[in-house]
This record gives C-alpha cells, structure tokens and sequence, in this order.
C-alpha cells in the first residue's frame, strides 16, 4: 500500500488505536472484577473512536478497517500481543498508554493535522495512562504471587517498547525527548510498584518491532482473521 502524508501517519496511529481496543475488547466477560469488565470496555471504546477518526483521515475507515491484508497494518507489534493474565494486559497498557499520552500531549500543542483529534484524546489518554499506573502499583506491591507476574509481563513486553519512537512519516515530534519522558514515567511507576524495570534491548537486531513495516507476530494474524470476519462473511452488507 503507498501512502503519502499525513496518511501514513493517520495509517499508524489509527492501526494502534484499532488493534488494542480489538485486544481490550476481548476482556469482556472475562475481566477479573466487575469493575474492569466497564474499565476496560470504555478505554476500548475510546481506542476505538479515536481508530474512527485517524483512518478516515486515511480513506474509508471500514474498507481500512476490515478489507485490508495483514501486512498492510502499521500498528505497533505490542498493541498486537495477546492479553495473556491481567498482569501481562496491564504491562501493555503501561507501555503504551504513557506514550499515547505523551504523544498527544505534544501534537495537542502543535498547529499540524493531529493537533484537533489529540487536544480531545489528551483526557482520555490521561484516565488510560493512571489506570495502568494504580494496577501496576497494586498488582507489584500486593503478593508475591501478583508481583511475580507483573515482573514477569514487564520483562516479557519490554523487547517491543522500542517502536514506539522510531521515525513515521508525517509525525513531527522530538522522538529522543519523548522517547526519555516516557523512560522517566515509567522507571517511576515501576520503582513505586517495587518492580525493576526491564533491561533487555528495546531497538537493534535483537529487538522485536516492525509492526510499522508491516511485520506482524503470529497472533496478529488469528486476530486479524476474528476481526474481519464478519464483514468479509458478508460483503456490502448493510444493517
């Protein structure tokens, strides 16, 4: 797929926001108190009005949403990773609420095409960003068997967290200054939980991430096909 600017910037954004509300949208029924089943479900649907807005940005957002193929998605390989136990879920939201957060905070304050969207997602990034942060807190400093597995899920997603500050087209942030908010902000929230932050390589050849490429991980694809399913089952269908 050839895209020009802003729409590969639309394009990942977009991606990121659809593919974690598909992942959060997956607790339903499953959440581990009543309360996350409406937490997760409305940070889900904030993902995805946000997802509605950036890829009509791009095109028609149900054509992009359910007839695109794999490898033309640009979402971030750790919005892509299962849910796995609570803990692994509340990792991923860390790492990634915290940068959406501040990524919005930044294009909210600038005059290009994102400023609009981002100066309305700032609040609901920032309820996403403390709900990872008071879970993390109580699951790292709560039994040894909740610490256990908080630990265990920061050490797992900490190979994808690199990028998230790699270059897109059509973006114009100060990636090495967001990228050293976003170390801060989260060395913080780990340290509170009595929990060590990660010290795996985040970029290089021994790091995953190429989601912006188009690479994807294996449950990308089984999700994908869920995703899709129902509108491909019945093409031009209305309701």
């Amino acid at each position: 797929m050839t895209t020009t600017l802003p729409t590969a910037a639309a394009l990942a954004l977009g991606d990121d926001a659809l593919i974690l509300s598909h992942r959060l949208g997956e607790w339903a029924g499953h959440a581990p108190v009543l309360e996350e089943e409406v937490a997760l479900a409305n940070i889900a649907l904030d993902l995805l009005g946000q997802a509605r807005i950036l890829l009509s940005m791009a095109g028609d957002e149900d054509e992009l949403a359910f007839l695109r193929e794999e490898r033309e998605f640009r979402n971030l390989q750790l919005v892509e990773q299962p849910n796995g136990d609570f803990a692994h879920t509340i990792a991923r939201q860390l790492y990634f609420s915290v940068h959406q957060h501040l990524l919005y905070t930044e294009l909210a304050a600038g005059e290009g095409p994102f400023a609009p969207l981002a100066a309305k997602a700032v609040k609901e990034t920032e309820y996403h960003r403390d709900h990872a942060v008071q879970w993390t807190l109580r699951l790292g400093d709560g039994t040894e068997e909740s610490r256990s597995r908080m630990q265990r899920a920061l050490d797992s997603l900490w190979k994808f967290t690199g990028e998230m500050f790699q270059p897109v087209d059509g973006l114009d942030v100060d990636r090495a200054v967001l990228e050293s908010a976003w170390l801060a902000a989260v060395g913080e929230t780990v340290r509170r939980a009595t929990l060590t932050l990660p010290e795996g390589p985040r970029t290089g050849a021994w790091a995953a991430g190429a989601g912006r490429q188009g690479l994807h991980t294996e449950p990308f694809g089984r999700m994908l096909a869920e995703m899709q399913h129902l509108h491909r089952s019945h093409p031009g269908a209305s309701w």
